[in-house]
């Protein structure tokens, strides 16, 4: 019963003057990762273009999460891992609602970077991955600007998780 006291409250705070600022980063980084997508999508005839010694454009749609991990050709496997991001995405909303104002900074950046990637995976059922970093012949994962935005969030979070002493 307290958790939904909890959820009520985080529901009503969700639209404060001070979090509008968080909202509008939110859709800030969601469309500079739609942008960039759907440029890719659109301009893209199934060659790999050449920026430099180290970059490259190669679009690869991602039917896993993270880099490509748990790809699956299985319809139910793919729902079942959208409805789980779904749901952390949801969490972190909450956490977002409950959290200090540098707390909140962390996850505008990787909410805005998660609900770029959900918006793929429910509406062309995989996410367009297109930067290809190498250095080479060894090639990182392709990744696209949600990743980035979502990486840069974690290791944040992670340097802040060492640096608090709560």
């Amino acid at each position: 019963m307290n958790f939904l006291k909890e959820l009520k409250e985080c529901k009503n705070n969700f639209i404060k003057r001070e979090n509008i600022f968080f909202l509008i980063i939110i859709i800030i980084i969601f469309s500079l990762d739609r942008v960039s997508k759907q440029n890719i999508i659109n301009n893209f005839n199934d060659k790999t273009y050449y920026i430099n010694d180290y970059v490259n454009l190669d679009l690869i749609w991602n039917i896993g999460i993270g880099f490509g991990f748990f790809s699956t050709d299985s319809y139910f496997y793919y729902n079942f891992v959208t409805l789980i991001i779904a749901f952390v995405i949801l969490i972190l909303l909450f956490i977002f609602c409950k959290s200090e104002i540098i707390d909140k900074i962390i996850y505008t950046i990787i909410i805005g970077g998660a609900l770029g990637n959900f918006y793929d995976r429910v509406f062309y059922n995989a996410v367009p991955d297109f930067i290809d970093l190498h250095y080479n012949n060894f090639h990182w994962f392709t990744f696209n600007v949600a990743d980035i935005f979502i990486t840069i969030g974690i290791i944040i979070l992670i340097i802040r998780s060492f640096s608090v002493k709560n």
